[in-house]
């Protein structure tokens, strides 16, 4: 039974991670046909102000925050840091009950 429910606990964590990695080249895709299409519209109907970079930077920030949740902050206090923590409290004989 033990097997089976870590098999399955394993499943749902790597297709979570699988639908993460997914969102984020998602976010990739939108922003690279997104962008053209903001610069042409702003070029087309108000080219005496560039707010376009404005788009540009944003969507650039936020490619990074995605990819820094995605890939970057895994080891720090990401989701797997808070299940780290607990088990090593738990494994921990001298720890206080609480």
């Amino acid at each position: 039974m033990e097997s089976n429910y870590s098999q399955e606990d394993f499943y749902i964590k790597a297709k979570k991670r699988v639908e993460e990695i997914k969102g984020f080249y998602t976010h990739i895709v939108v922003m690279v046909f997104l962008l053209p299409f903001l610069v042409f519209i702003n070029l087309e109907f108000s080219p005496q102000y560039h707010w376009f970079w404005w788009a540009i930077i944003g969507n650039l920030l936020g490619v990074f925050f995605h990819w820094l949740g995605v890939f970057g902050f895994k080891n720090f206090l990401g989701r797997d840091w808070e299940e780290r923590k607990i088990k090593e409290y738990m494994n921990d004989k001298n720890q206080p009950k609480l």
